[in-house]
């Protein structure tokens, strides 16, 4: 008879303990280890080996494996297709995450319908929404609901019974948190049904060529709920940023086996749902104010796509004897490195003032790139002089107050002059070996100083 034995299993880490603790050693979080039960079973180490021994196996050379390019099928949206690197991939499986009413239901019910309506058939498995509320949602968002087929199921064992009766396409669970497996103990949602639940849907991703789609929670740091190990399952994890209270989402891709990682797709909440934004830098770019000290454009690069955005810095002294440093959509250690450099190399007296910055428009930015504009944002607010409105700044700083190469600098200025900027200040080291657009300058400077004499003249 099987033995059952008890674990605890931390929630956010999946750190496993023989006993209780109230903090977790791995993730050091406070009264996340649940109790769970495994039932040992004793492996049959003969048979196993004869099975394993009855195979036949032999490596190949790479050089004579043939390879041919995966075949894609094109979504309604082209944002959805921009992230997953061009299309969805037969086989795959994909999760996404993102905060509670960010849009993930909605983006996979319009992405669900629409391929339903081209002819592929479609299982839309929901374990949160009956299938009223679902068919509800899908009439609230003007979506054709004809040739979807919908599934309100928890039970893994039916759900993956149901799979190989209709033989569909695409798979869509959402979510993942509500999906168990009767043979494992633990409540749905614990690390052990959300590990063995994505196995086993990975396993009939793969075996059966049907691109799977499972919606994960999120914790309130942002990150995926469960084991990292969920995501290194996968094949791509797409996250939807952006607040619920504003209208523009952003989903992101931050792992893609089939595309290129960082690859982003803006999307616009209305009432007929998630409206895909072609042309995201006039979004961000849209309510800027012309004349305003702190302001500075950036050429930022997402993925393969260049995104102009507008950054934004108040300085003002401080109240009190350690000043603030608070930033929206950049790291807060890199603005603080940066007014460091600011201070020694160019004699910004920087130490008491309190520092706001802000990426406009919800768009969060981690390139080195975008150096160069912080600190002349920065220095804008500070000196209360405003930048000319129609320059763009792209460059990453050292710590000596050197102005460094970056990556795609002609896509960048491409970018910029489509848009009517008509100066463009880069690093020196990118000046050569290419063509600037028509209609604007390009200057190249060596130092932080050299930019700010010429991006702030007194």
């Amino acid at each position: 008879m099987a033995k059952i034995k008890t674990k605890y299993v931390c929630q956010s880490c999946g750190y496993e303990s023989a006993k209780w603790m109230g903090r977790c050693p791995g993730c050091n979080e406070w009264n996340t280890l649940v109790e769970e039960f495994v039932e040992e079973k004793k492996a049959k180490r003969g048979a196993a080996f004869v099975h394993s021994s009855s195979r036949q196996l032999k490596p190949e050379r790479l050089a004579n494996v043939v390879s041919q390019e995966e075949t894609r099928v094109h979504t309604n949206s082209r944002e959805f297709d921009r992230v997953l690197g061009g299309g969805i991939v037969p086989g795959s499986l994909v999760l996404v995450g993102g905060d509670p009413g960010i849009g993930k239901s909605t983006i996979l019910l319009q992405v669900s319908a629409h391929l339903a309506h081209s002819g592929k058939k479609v299982l839309y498995i929901s374990g949160e929404e009956s299938l009223k509320q679902t068919k509800l949602r899908a009439e609230r968002l003007g979506l054709p609901t004809d040739d979807l087929f919908v599934l309100a199921e928890t039970d893994m064992l039916m759900i993956e019974r149901v799979i190989d009766e209709e033989q569909p396409g695409f798979v869509i669970i959402d979510s993942i948190q509500t999906v168990y497996m009767d043979e494992i103990q633990s409540a749905p949602g614990s690390v052990s049904q959300v590990r063995e639940c994505t196995a086993a849907l990975m396993k009939i991703a793969k075996t059966r060529g049907i691109a799977v789609f499972i919606v994960g929670h999120v914790t309130k740091q942002g990150s995926i709920a469960g084991p990292r190990l969920l995501e290194h399952m996968v094949d791509a994890v797409l996250y939807f940023e952006g607040e619920r209270h504003h209208t523009f989402r952003i989903l992101r891709a931050v792992k893609n086996r089939f595309g290129s990682t960082n690859e982003i797709g803006i999307f616009e909440m209305k009432e007929s749902g998630l409206e895909e934004v072609l042309n995201p830098s006039e979004i961000f770019l849209e309510e800027r104010t012309a004349g305003v000290s702190g302001s500075t454009v950036v050429a930022s690069m997402e993925g393969t796509r260049t995104v102009l955005v507008e950054l934004q810095a108040l300085i003002s002294p401080t109240s009190f004897g350690n000043p603030r440093r608070m930033a929206t959509g950049i790291d807060q250690n890199r603005v603080a490195l940066l007014m460091a450099v600011l201070e020694k190399r160019s004699g910004l007296l920087l130490q008491t003032q309190d520092a706001y910055l802000k990426a406009a428009g919800g768009v969060k930015l981690d390139e080195p790139a975008i150096d160069l504009a912080i600190c002349i944002s920065i220095a804008s607010s500070f000196r209360d002089r405003p930048t000319r409105p129609t320059d763009v700044c792209i460059g990453e700083v050292g710590l000596t107050g050197e102005v460094r190469r970056v990556s795609r600098i002609e896509q960048r200025v491409a970018e910029a002059a489509k848009l009517g900027f008509t100066r463009a200040i880069i690093p020196k080291n990118n000046m050569g070996g290419w063509t600037a657009p028509a209609g604007i300058e390009v200057v190249g400077v060596g130092t932080v100083d050299e930019a700010l004499q010429l991006a702030i003249p007194f």
